[in-house]
């Protein structure tokens, strides 16, 4: 048997050995305490420095109380505050409103508003702009306004600080809208007796938050500045940022590799790009930061084109396109196929369903064929059964990779598409002012809640011309209405969720639009910048107490 061999030490050895042992103990001890204070002395956050963030496309206005395009907020969030902001929970947190009391019957809502804020202009906040911004502006000119909105009835204002909201019938779905990105409270004095949309501050936003604006230079940048009278003390952190407009993607890559941007959130960074940029020493990522997004990707068919009009196309176009080929090749995994309008980031709450017609079936292309003969449209001698025009959403080079997949997938069913792509404000106006479209190539957030984010693109009270991410598909279908009118008064759990239920399923048989994918975004940033991210709304929210390392 071998054993270990015997050490003996004398007592002068062994009492070197103890010394030795405490010394080293000693100097360990030391170095992870001045490790750790190095560590604490790199997260306590200063103030100072500029963020520089992309934010792509340039927004074609920053009247993000009335336009709800996704590369406005980034910017407006910083400038305008809503009544209410929301933690990783997604329950209601203080904002504009430092407190809250809904009514027993759910008909009223009492906010109790902050003391001492004052807009950027000088002018005192008060419950006269909070019913200005949601009875005038909000309810009339915002693209989720009239959704939303659609229970109250009226706003009191007994004293500066007191705004009493008064409903129809309960809106539970109401407490979780009211943030900045939603429903921004505006200055009253600034925009009474003027058009929202043509308002002087329209491109020049006035509001209460952590930072003034201070300049758009067309086709470069917007500088936003610190607001030195923010009410809330010490905040925001930072001097100033800058929202960089940068048309490329291999240079928004290159910026933020480079050091020379700090920040990029939603499809700025192109999905080819992302895993790249994870392996970077100098760049982070999150996937935090989306939690009231649930984005999906879809088509919107324009029924008022008589090709369009017949279910039968509609439903050949959905068969045709291989979801999961769009997740792995075009997204590059940040994506998983979407097999109707709600996200199945709803499946918890149980609104979601994917009990519902499903177009990944292995005969997809046989079956899509047959529904283009049954609808009258042979193919001609050149296997062209029509021509389409298929508008590119402009938000990301990825929209353009996965167009031009469409163009293949719908040749197998005889169908031509020409791709066409335009500067962002000429895409929108074609889209939903001009209704100047065969198939549109958006995609949306459904919000926390399906009222927020979902009702306004199938709701037959949500055509409204020149109104951009809304109905414009000319989808009516007095089925559908009835039923989400329904869930949104329904206060019982599981009956809401049977009701959208029914809905999903009446609507994925109509096929106003095809549902492609549920995508991932990913957030990347420069590691110097700390605390960019802090609840649920990620981006949309503001970046008051974001710091950068120096």
């Amino acid at each position: 048997m071998l054993g270990l061999p015997s050490i003996r030490l004398s007592r002068r050895g062994l009492l070197l050995a103890s010394v030795f042992a405490a010394t080293a103990e000693a100097e360990a001890q030391a170095q992870a305490q001045a490790q750790a204070q190095a560590q604490t002395a790199a997260r306590t956050p200063v103030r100072g420095g500029t963020m520089v963030m992309i934010v792509n496309p340039e927004p074609s206005t920053l009247a993000s109380y009335a336009v709800s395009a996704g590369n406005i907020p980034m910017i407006t969030t910083q400038v305008y505050e809503g009544l209410l902001t929301y933690d990783w929970e997604l329950k209601p947190a203080p904002h504009l409103a430092k407190s809250w009391e809904v009514g027993a019957d759910g008909k009223t809502i009492t906010f109790k508003l902050q003391e001492g804020v004052t807009f950027h202009n000088g002018q005192a906040f008060t419950s006269a702009d909070v019913a200005y911004s949601f009875l005038e502006v909000a309810r009339k000119f915002n693209p989720n306004g009239p959704v939303i909105l659609k229970e109250l009835e009226a706003i009191e204002t007994p004293d500066p600080l007191t705004a009493i909201f008064r409903l129809a019938n309960p809106a539970p779905y109401l407490m979780m809208s009211l943030s900045s990105n939603n429903i921004p409270i505006i200055c009253k004095s600034l925009f009474e007796g003027t058009v929202p949309l043509n308002n002087p501050t329209a491109n020049r936003p006035v509001g209460t938050g952590p930072f003034k604006f201070g300049v758009w230079e067309r086709g470069q940048f917007v500088r936003l500045d610190r607001n030195d009278k923010y009410w809330k003390p010490g905040l925001p952190l930072l001097n100033r940022i800058i929202a960089r407009f940068i048309p490329d993607a291999a240079t928004r890559s290159a910026a933020l590799e480079t050091g020379e941007a700090h920040f990029a959130a939603y499809s700025a960074v192109n999905a080819a790009d992302i895993k790249r940029m994870q392996a970077s020493p100098i760049l982070g990522s999150t996937t935090q930061g989306y939690g009231t997004t649930a984005a999906t990707s879809v088509l919107e068919f324009n029924m008022r084109r008589p090709n369009l009009a017949k279910k039968e196309v509609r439903q050949a176009i959905c068969y045709a396109i291989d979801r999961q080929f769009i997740a792995d090749n075009i997204l590059f995994g940040f994506a998983k196929p979407a097999v109707g309008p709600l996200s199945s980031v709803f499946k918890t709450s149980g609104w979601f369903t994917d009990e519902v017609r499903r177009f990944d079936v292995p005969d997809r292309i046989a079956i899509a064929n047959t529904l283009m003969d049954e609808a009258g449209f042979p193919r001609g001698a050149n296997g062209v059964r029509m021509g389409l025009f298929l508008e590119i959403n402009s938000f990301g080079e990825q929209w353009l990779r996965q167009g031009e997949y469409l163009k293949q997938a719908l040749a197998q069913i005889g169908i031509e598409l020409t791709l066409r792509s335009e500067d962002t404000a000429t895409w929108l106006r074609r889209c939903y002012t001009d209704y100047d479209f065969d198939i549109n190539e958006p995609f949306y957030s459904a919000g926390a809640d399906p009222v927020v984010g979902v009702h306004r693109h199938y709701g037959t009270s949500a055509i409204r011309k020149g109104t951009t991410f809304v109905n414009n598909k000319d989808y009516r279908s007095p089925v559908v209405d009835q039923l989400m009118d329904d869930a949104t008064r329904e206060l019982d759990r599981d009956k809401r969720a049977a009701l959208y239920h029914a809905a999903q399923k009446q609507m994925v048989e109509d096929c106003p639009g095809a549902w492609l994918c549920e995508v991932q975004y990913v957030t990347i940033f420069n590691q110097k910048l700390q605390d960019h991210t802090t609840g649920p709304l990620g981006t949309d929210q503001d970046v008051e107490r974001a710091w950068l390392e120096r």
